[in-house]
């Protein structure tokens, strides 16, 4: 759909794009077709690991950071608010004076209210709506300093960053596995999934542990983590969790795992998580597991650990502890 638009746009003139200079690219996903853009130019800024490396296999160059000093900048718009602002300061700031932005996003994820509140403080162009979506620019300039992303304190003393999963303090389903795992984790484990580090810090309290590895795709995410963690313990990797490999099997992993990236639930992207568990635990280690009740995955589990235990939970999540994966008897 990005593509469909974006090609449209440069196709008509809606969109004209500076001759030299670089173009920086915001969080596009991994499927997203950037072939009418010029690939020399081009940067792609993505944080997220999985479409990193997605765009670093085809050939891109690809950033974390966007820097500064680009001839213009293409943002690919979130569907969190507070990330959409703080992408499009982000990209304000690294566009040179009067350099061209370009928004792209679909109306479910507010492009409407995006043009119409930059609309009211910069001015922006005429609009190209196509694909349920609308794409538009305007002249970077001062205006946008207020929507730049801010650290925040939440409940427990984290900080947290706009756009990271659950950015407004922990959520529930992870307070619920926190309150539920052991006095006791002996060992060696891994947080998979460890977004800004709720869990881990629940882990690396309890006793026995040596050893904890934070695995999180998000950059924004770990960073935080690591500003949340001080614990010498606990390694930090950005990494997909899916095929993370650890230097050693651990013996216990806690996990929330996602089951969305757009707006319909996916279970096959917990299951993912769930299979990696499996791969990445010791023979008679244990995954601690909460997962929303309405989630297919007791049949997954049941192929990948020869134990499962329902240990609790409330109406909306349930408590998993499994144990003994299945891949222990081909060791």
């Amino acid at each position: 759909m990005r593509s469909a638009r974006l090609t449209l746009a440069l196709e008509t003139g809606a969109v004209v794009l500076p001759d030299t200079g670089t173009i920086a690219i915001y969080r596009p996903r991994g499927g997203d077709d950037l072939s009418a853009l010029p690939k020399d130019r081009l940067l792609v800024v993505q944080g997220f690991r999985p479409d990193h490396d997605a765009f670093a296999a085809q050939g891109y160059r690809v950033t974390v950071q966007g820097g500064s000093g680009h001839a213009a900048a293409i943002v690919c718009l979130p569907r969190a608010k507070a990330e959409a602002r703080a992408l499009l300061a982000e990209a304000t700031r690294a566009v040179q004076p009067g350099g061209l932005v370009v928004v792209d996003g679909q109306k479910t994820d507010g492009v409407e209210a995006v043009y119409r509140d930059l609309g009211e403080r910069l001015g922006v162009s005429a609009t190209l709506s196509k694909a349920h979506g609308k794409l538009f620019s305007f002249a970077a300039a001062p205006g946008l300093e207020d929507w730049a992303a801010q650290p925040q304190q939440v409940e427990g003393g984290f900080q947290t960053l706009p756009g990271v999963f659950s950015a407004g303090g922990p959520d529930r389903g992870s307070m619920l596995l926190a309150e539920a795992l052991p006095a006791s984790l002996p060992g060696r484990g891994i947080d998979l999934g460890a977004g800004w580090g709720f869990l881990s810090r629940a882990v690396l309290a309890r006793e026995g542990v040596k050893q904890l590895d934070l695995v999180e795709a998000e950059a924004a995410a770990l960073d935080c983590a690591r500003i949340n963690i001080t614990d010498p313990r606990a390694r930090f990797h950005w990494a997909d969790a899916t095929s993370f490999k650890p230097e050693k099997l651990a013996d216990f992993i806690v996990c929330n795992p996602p089951f969305h990236i757009s707006r319909d639930a996916d279970p096959a992207l917990g299951m993912g998580f769930l299979q990696a568990a499996a791969r990445l635990l010791q023979p008679a280690g244990v995954l601690w597991l909460v997962a929303n009740r309405h989630l297919p995955y007791d049949r997954g589990l049941a192929t990948l650990f020869r134990e499962v235990k329902d240990i609790g939970g409330d109406s909306a999540f349930k408590l998993i502890r499994a144990a003994r994966p299945e891949r222990a008897r081909h060791i």
